[in-house]
Order: structure tokens, then C-alpha cells, then sequence
């Protein structure tokens, strides 16, 4: 199986999902014109990606700003790895975020909640 990688651009994130390390990257912002035709072949990518059945996938989530309809896909993207925890893979999610970013922190945590995966809230000093 190929990675997956996708170029960042202004409006849409860097995705980069390498199969060799289990290591899940989404990084930038989120506010595509059409996210179902951005976040469909990442969904896509991770329902394949099942099949190889992994032993350990690290999520790091590391968005500055995202939009209600990236919001959805995000929650789409987590409930497909809690599908591959159902499995037996070990799965951890590393939510990012700016140490001023109340919001973007409280987000990370009701993601947690919402989704039943195990999260690192990680903050960082904005450069």
C-alpha cells in the first residue's frame, strides 16, 4: 500500500499518512471549498489501510484553524481509527495546539470524549 500524501495549500491541510511508520499527519488549516472532495479519498485511503492491519498508528493532528464541515470529516477520520483500536491496533491521537488556543484545546478534548480514543493535548508556543 502507498502513503498517502497531500500537498498543503492556504485553504486545505497537509496530509501525509506513511504506512511504514503508522504515523498519521494533518497539519495546517481546514476550510476547503468542497471538503467532501478533499477528506474522500483520506477516508477512502483509511478503509484500505485496515486491511494491513498495523500494530500502532499515531494521529498528530495539528490544525490551526478548521472549519464546521472539516469538523465533520475530522470526526469521520477518528471514528475510521477507532475502528482500527476495535481491531487491536494501538492508536493514539496527538492534538496540537497553539498554548493561547483555549478553544482549539477544549476542541481537542471534546474530540477525546466524542471519539473514545486515547489523546495527548499537546500545546506549543505560537513562532
Amino acid at each position: 500500500m502507498d502513503n498517502l500524501i497531500i500537498e498543503g495549500t492556504r485553504q486545505t491541510p497537509e496530509i501525509n499518512f506513511d504506512v511504514e511508520s503508522g504515523i498519521l499527519k494533518l497539519e495546517g488549516r481546514s476550510i476547503p471549498e468542497n471538503t467532501f472532495e478533499f477528506f474522500t479519498p483520506v477516508l477512502n485511503w483509511l478503509d484500505a489501510y485496515v486491511n494491513s492491519s498495523p500494530d500502532k498508528i499515531v494521529a498528530k493532528i495539528n490544525l490551526e484553524y478548521f472549519n464546521t464541515s472539516s469538523s465533520k470529516y475530522i470526526l469521520e477520520i477518528l471514528k475510521k481509527l477507532k475502528v482500527f483500536k476495535v481491531e487491536g491496533t494501538e492508536v493514539l491521537v496527538e492534538w496540537y495546539y497553539e498554548e493561547d488556543d483555549e478553544e482549539m484545546m477544549e476542541t481537542g478534548e471534546d474530540y477525546e470524549d466524542v471519539s473514545g480514543l486515547p489523546f495527548e493535548i499537546i500545546s506549543f508556543e505560537e513562532e
